[in-house]
C-alpha cells in the first residue's frame, strides 16, 4: 500500500534551523526488539486525520470543514495542533481530501490580509494569524479515498519518514498536553507505541475499542497492553478502559497498515494494526488525567465550546447571559 493516497500538496518549512544536531532517530524494525535500537526515539511529528465529511454536521460542513468550525474562538484544529505543540511536536500532517481546500488555506500564509489588519489597528488578530505555522511546519496531504482510520494514517507515512509520531483525532478536544506529554515519554522510554485510554462504566464498552491490559495499572497511570478488541460485548470485554483518540505510535505501525485487509464497510482499521503491534513488541496505556470532550456530534461540540467559552470569560458576563438563555429557554 506504499503510495496509496499519497500527495504532498502544501508544504511550510519554517525555523529548521533548530532541527539540526537532534539524536539520530530510532526505526523500530518489523519483528524487532530493543536490541535493534541504534540511538534515541524520536516523537516530533503530529499526523491529523480530516478528509472526513462531517455528515454529522451537514448542511454546514458542505461548505466548512467541522475542523475549521470555533470551540469558542478558536478552531477546533487548531485546539488540536496547540496541545501537540505544548508536548513538544514541531511539525503538523494534516490528511485531508480534495474536497476540503479550505482547511490547506487555513494553514496558508495570506500577507495582504494581515497587513490590512495592522493598517486598521487589528494588530492581536493579525499576529493570531501570523502565528500559524511560524515556529512549526505543516504538510498537508489528500486521502484519495475513504477507507477508514488506517488508511488516513498510512496516508501521512511519506510525510511522517521514519520516525515515531503522534495521532489525534480532531473529534475530541483534551483540556491540556499532559496526556501527550506523558504518552510521548513512554513511547520513548520504551520504545513502543502508546494509546490513551479512559476508564468508563463496563456497561457502555460496547461501543469503544477496549484494550486487554497485562497487569494493573500503575501509580502514573500506565498499563501494558496485550491486545486490543473493537466493541466487544459487555460480558466478554476485557476491561473497562477504552481506547480515546490520542496515539503515538512507533514507524513500523506503516508496514502492518500496509498489509491490512479491507474489514466491515471496506476499510482498512487503525486498531487491527495496533494489535499486530501489540502481539508482538512492547505496548502500553496512559489512563486520561485531563478534561476531554468529544466533539463528533452537534451536541457534544455545542458543549465543548460553552465550556471553553465560559472558562475563557474573564468578566463573568458570558456566563451570565448564558445562563439567563437557559432559564428563558426551560421556561
Amino acid at each position: 500500500m506504499d503510495g496509496l493516497g499519497q500527495r504532498v500538496v502544501v508544504e511550510r518549512l519554517l525555523d529548521l534551523d533548530r532541527l539540526a544536531g537532534l539524536d539520530e532517530l530510532v526505526y523500530v524494525r518489523r519483528h524487532g526488539t530493543v536490541k535493534d535500537i541504534v540511538g534515541v526515539v524520536q516523537v516530533r511529528t503530529l499526523v491529523i486525520p480530516a478528509a472526513g465529511l462531517g455528515t454529522r454536521f451537514l448542511p454546514v460542513t458542505k461548505a466548512v470543514p467541522k475542523e475549521l468550525m470555533p470551540v469558542g474562538d478558536t478552531p477546533a484544529i487548531q485546539l488540536v495542533i496547540d496541545e501537540a505543540l505544548a508536548a513538544g511536536i514541531e511539525h503538523v500532517v494534516v490528511v485531508s481530501s480534495a474536497t476540503k481546500p479550505s482547511l490547506q488555506r487555513y494553514f496558508e500564509a495570506d500577507p495582504a490580509l494581515v497587513e490590512a489588519l495592522r493598517a486598521k489597528g487589528a494588530d492581536g488578530v493579525a499576529d493570531r494569524l501570523e502565528s500559524i505555522g511560524r515556529d512549526w511546519r505543516v504538510t498537508v496531504v489528500h486521502q484519495d479515498r475513504p477507507l477508514g482510520l488506517g488508511h488516513a494514517v498510512g496516508c501521512a507515512r511519506e510525510a511522517v519518514g521514519g520516525e515515531g509520531f503522534v495521532v489525534s483525532l480532531p473529534d475530541e478536544i483534551m483540556g491540556g498536553s499532559a496526556l501527550l506529554r506523558q504518552m510521548i515519554d513512554v513511547c520513548v522510554d520504551t520504545s513502543g507505541s502508546v494509546v490513551g485510554l479512559m476508564e468508563i462504566p463496563r456497561d457502555e464498552v460496547s461501543a469503544y475499542g477496549v484494550i486487554d491490559p497485562i497487569g494493573e495499572v500503575d501509580g502514573r497511570g500506565v498499563v501494558a497492553v496485550r491486545d486490543l478488541v473493537e466493541k466487544p460485548p459487555v460480558e466478554a470485554a476485557p476491561s473497562s478502559m477504552i481506547v480515546i483518540g490520542r496515539y503515538v505510535l512507533t514507524p513500523d505501525v506503516f508496514d502492518e497498515i500496509a498489509l491490512l485487509t479491507p474489514g466491515a464497510g471496506g476499510e482498512l482499521q487503525l486498531t487491527d494494526a495496533l494489535r499486530a503491534q501489540a502481539s508482538r513488541s512492547p505496548f502500553h496505556g496512559v489512563i486520561a488525567a485531563v478534561d476531554r470532550w468529544d466533539t463528533g456530534t452537534p451536541d457534544g461540540f455545542l458543549a465543548a465550546a460553552v465550556e471553553h467559552a465560559v472558562r475563557a470569560d474573564v468578566t463573568g458576563s458570558l456566563g451570565s447571559r448564558l445562563r439567563s438563555a437557559i432559564e428563558r429557554a426551560a421556561g
